[in-house]
């Protein structure tokens, strides 16, 4: 069964980092997620929200001379789980939360990463992606199927995960590998550009999601 679960999407973003330096900006940049029109359900004892402080996304750039790897933030989004089975759900990344290795932020590199020459931030401060199927492979992996939004260009992904749901909590692992250039992020890509040579980046950023979601009467137990 399927199940679209409609919102304005803006981006899902995320690039390739260094090294910066600042766990107050990190702070800043987690507290003042941009504002979106992503509605969730809350009343819906279909939908389990998303827990932004245990979920944790990792992604991974590469270039000639070198993978890197970093960290964003979930702002905040929801999935849809009927009998037991994924069924729709959507999320909402900050990408101003984009971090290295060392959750370090603010330094040239993902400054030039937030200009127009990446993902022009100020145009696009916040990003999204709905799942509109999940499909079994075997009795503990699906492939989730949704559309992912970069700069304002739309396209399909497909990707493996695993979910597990017991006691009104979801954890899911997933990894996601997407093609930068359809999105028009292009910057030293091999496919647009001559004579790179060392200088290449790599088309492909690859996203490690480690989510957990839970129905609203647990969260607020734990807020008591």
């Amino acid at each position: 069964m399927n199940y679209k679960l409609s919102i304005t999407c803006i981006t899902l973003i995320i690039a390739f980092l260094f090294f910066g330096c600042g766990a107050r900006a990190k702070e800043e940049n987690k507290n003042n997620a941009p504002a979106s029109s992503l509605s969730l359900h809350a009343g819906n004892e279909n939908y389990f929200k998303i827990d932004t402080k245990e979920t944790v996304v990792t992604w991974k750039g590469s270039s000639v001379g070198g993978a890197h790897t970093g960290y964003v933030y979930i702002s905040k989004g929801e999935l849809m789980i009927e009998n037991g089975q994924l069924m729709g759900g959507a999320v909402e990344v900050n990408m101003n939360t984009i971090e290295d290795e060392k959750h370090r932020s603010d330094n040239n590199l993902i400054n030039h990463l937030k200009d127009a020459d990446f993902f022009d931030v100020k145009k696009f401060p916040a990003s999204a992606i709905t799942i509109t199927k999940a499909e079994s492979i075997n009795a503990e992996q699906i492939n989730v199927t949704g559309n992912l939004t970069i700069k304002g260009i739309t396209h399909p992904v497909t990707f493996p995960a695993s979910i597990e749901i017991k006691d009104g909590i979801v954890k899911a692992n997933a990894k996601l590998v997407i093609d930068r250039t359809l999105w028009d992020v292009r910057y030293k890509s091999g496919k647009f550009f001559d004579n790179l040579k060392d200088e290449a980046i790599s088309d492909s950023i690859e996203f490690n999601i480690k989510l957990v979601a839970k129905k609203k009467q647990i969260i607020n137990n734990e807020l008591k």
